[in-house]
């Protein structure tokens, strides 16, 4: 199937085309029709299947449509929340792409700068209002942002919402905007609380799930190196001597951990930033924009902030920590292999994680082959397979020999002698 056969108005294949679109994938196959006819639509789909489309092209045909016969006013017609200031922004690059030609006007309003800009930018008046949930609610309750002509409303990244603890944001958006809206649900996972949630918006939705979190791309050549804490520092300057690869996006569980890996790498003369919720706005994006641009060679992110990053020819990533929540490992290597393209994740695990390997490999049904060919391995791990294999040997030897002396028969008359030794020689009981 092409774009064009989903019956897409002119000026946004025309941007599609200027994109160098041309099919769509899965989940906008499969959503764009269901928001074109005005429908609820829940969907479960992971990062880097092509959701931000999946919403924003029918939106902006939805309002372009609308204000060709006859709605010129502009106000705020679609809302669009999302948990971080980098998906947000995400998104408005994306709306701004596909509706270049259509006029319709949109902005993107977040915490952690100066209000003034957006603020001129909401008077002026826009269609489309991409926002964080603090910053929404904060211009709302200064009189700024009103929302009694909203037509279209978007949760983006549900799960993430909640893990941040905006659940209670969301419901107070829910309470000033209009119940009668067409709304769309979007979330990488579904367990029960995401579903109740999705209950408390939508209205008999059409239901779209592709590419279940249980999956990783097969694009994605997966590894693993067993390591001690104490030498992961080690292991990942290592591991980047390696010229070939170009750039790497590595994941850390805390934001100070994060920092504590650049300063690390920076002492090795390996260029690198990170990435957090600690970064100012603009340094985050100064970061982002250097990796994206090769001038930084390797961004360190935590998982909240990573939600926010968007790069197609990204070819390596590394878990400098695995997570300890087994969808986020998925999250977390699917920002490579994109669009068909290879890519590598490889992941450190020490003693302490590998609880969290073994619910990573539950959840994808494979065992990530064994990196052991290289200069840290864990000690733990190298005594357990030494022990492992002595242990067989051992038992190998025992039933050689059983079998040569026919220690079959022997064993069952050594258990014989000890019970019979037992009812001679009864346990005395104590009073």
């Amino acid at each position: 199937m092409k774009f064009a056969d989903l019956h897409l108005i002119e000026p946004i294949l025309q941007a599609l085309n200027e994109e160098g679109y041309t099919n769509p994938t899965p989940i906008q196959e499969q959503s764009i029709p269901i928001v074109l006819q005005g429908t609820d639509l829940l969907g479960c789909a992971q990062t880097g299947t092509g959701k931000t489309a999946a919403f924003a092209i029918p939106i902006i045909q939805l309002l372009y449509n609308r204000k060709q016969e006859g709605e010129r006013n502009n106000k705020i017609h679609a809302l669009i929340v999302t948990p971080t200031r980098e998906l947000a922004i995400q998104i408005g690059e994306s709306f701004a792409s596909y509706g270049r030609h259509t006029k319709l006007k949109h902005t993107v309003i977040f915490g952690g700068v100066t209000q003034n800009s957006q603020v001129n930018a909401l008077k002026a008046g826009v269609d489309i209002l991409i926002a964080t949930p603090g910053r929404l609610l904060d211009l709302i309750g200064q009189g700024v942002i009103r929302l009694n002509d909203l037509q279209l409303f978007v949760l983006d990244e549900a799960d993430r919402m909640l893990d941040m603890g905006f659940v209670n944001d969301v419901k107070k958006i829910l309470k000033v905007i209009p119940e009668k809206r067409q709304s769309l649900f979007f979330s990488a996972t579904m367990p029960d609380t995401i579903k109740v949630l999705a209950g408390t918006i939508l209205t008999n939705p059409e239901k779209v799930e592709v590419t279940p979190v249980s999956s990783t791309a097969e694009t994605i050549q997966q590894e693993i190196y067993y390591v001690d804490k104490g030498n992961k520092n080690a292991l990942l300057t290592h591991v980047l001597q390696d010229t070939s690869i170009k750039s790497a996006l590595v994941f850390t569980r805390t934001k100070h951990g994060a920092d504590r890996v650049v300063k690390m790498l920076a002492k090795s003369n390996i260029k690198a930033e990170a990435i957090h919720g600690n970064k100012s706005q603009n340094a985050r994006q100064r970061a982002l924009s250097n990796f994206k641009d090769y001038s930084t060679r390797v961004l360190v992110a935590t998982d909240i902030a990573a939600r926010g990053i968007d790069i197609d020819a990204l070819a390596f990533v590394v878990n400098f920590e695995l997570p300890n929540i087994p969808e986020t490992y998925v999250h977390r290597i699917g920002r490579t292999g994109r669009a068909g393209a290879s890519g590598k994740a490889i992941s450190f695990c020490e003693f302490e994680e590998r609880a969290y390997l073994k619910d990573i490999q539950k959840l994808i049904s494979m065992q990530i082959p064994v990196i052991e060919d290289h200069p840290f391995p864990a000690k733990i791990f190298t005594v357990e397979k030494e022990e492992k294999r002595t242990f067989n040997e051992r038992r190998n030897d025992s039933n050689h020999r059983n079998r040569s002396q026919g220690g079959g028969n022997k064993s069952t008359s050594i258990g014989g002698n000890r019970s019979k030794d037992k009812k001679r020689f009864p346990s005395k009981k104590r009073d």
